[in-house]
């Protein structure tokens, strides 16, 4: 199926370079018209770039921690282009040390940009898409969040908070036909440029990533869904529920605990919840089950 984003109007955070600058030039390439943000001169080149091959692309130098410059994007754009139609927060920054050396403030600095600037940039235009009956929007999660990784704890933290921020919403904007979804990329961009070996930037390009976006973003796109995408390689990444084992309520259950626990993590019956009311249901149906049983 040939993606169709002909006029949908495009917001790409972080885009003056790497990933954003791969992801607007894919969605401009296939007809969307593209908002470049970033904190830097990137981001006016990048939507010369866009211009100059044909496409439709302004440039808007701001933070996403920026509440107010951040909602003057929004009104700008809707002034220009008349609705906002697809939000992809890639913006993000690095302060990579083990947790026993790094710092509050370095912890700090990187939930604001990742988590607080997607939620900044995601509440601009809420609104908007829930008036419009219409949304995508895109959180770039990691692996690193859903699986950990080596000194980045607070970077894991970001990346982590952002699927469960994913969940919520996704939730939340089905009626409004806002859909939501988390891309976790593997590139070799300037954030990352001191992590890869040689041969790994060579196949970790951001254009073998953007492919992943086009799905997510288009008029047939899924919600709630992980994809994780590098060196031309895709996956969907789940977060999962095992049957688990009703064990009670009383002395002897921590005992049962301990004996069991390889029963309550056996992976044969897991499950994806729709939501979080879908695993307290689990939990209550084994409860009311044990319950009856006990007292025919």
């Amino acid at each position: 199926m040939k993606p169709d984003l002909q006029d949908r109007v495009a917001i790409i955070t972080g885009a003056g370079g790497g990933l954003g600058r791969a992801h607007a030039h894919l969605l401009a390439r296939y007809g969307a018209k593209v908002v470049i943000n970033d904190i830097g001169l990137g981001a006016d080149k990048v939507a010369e770039e866009i211009n100059s091959s044909g496409g439709d692309a302004i440039s808007f130098q701001a933070s996403v921690t920026d509440e107010e410059k951040i909602k003057a994007m929004v009104t700008e754009t809707i002034e220009r282009w008349g609705r906002v139609d697809i939000l992809v927060n890639n913006a993000g920054n690095l302060r990579d040390k083990t947790f026993a050396k790094m710092t509050l403030d370095d912890f700090r600095s990187v939930l604001d940009v990742h988590l607080m600037g997607a939620v900044i940039c995601t509440k601009a235009v809420w609104e908007h898409m829930h008036r419009q009956k219409y949304g995508r929007i895109v959180f770039t999660t990691s692996s690193s969040g859903l699986y950990g990784n080596f000194g980045q704890a607070n970077y894991a933290a970001a990346k982590m908070g952002l699927v469960g921020l994913m969940q919520t919403l996704a939730l939340e904007g089905a009626k409004s036909n806002i859909l939501v979804n988390c891309l976790a990329p593997t590139a070799a961009t300037a954030m990352s440029d001191g992590l890869l070996m040689p041969q790994a930037k060579r196949v970790l390009q951001p254009e073998a990533v953007s492919p992943a976006l086009l799905p997510l973003v288009s008029q047939c796109a899924p919600t709630r869904a992980i994809v994780c995408a590098g060196a031309g390689n895709f996956a969907r990444a789940y977060i999962t529920l095992t049957g688990g084992r009703f064990l009670g309520n009383d002395a002897h259950t921590i005992n049962r605990i301990f004996a069991d626990w390889q029963v309550i993590g056996d992976r044969e019956s897991e499950q994806v919840p729709e939501s979080a009311t879908a695993q307290v249901h689990q939990e209550l149906i084994a409860a009311f089950r044990s319950e009856s049983e006990n007292n025919q």
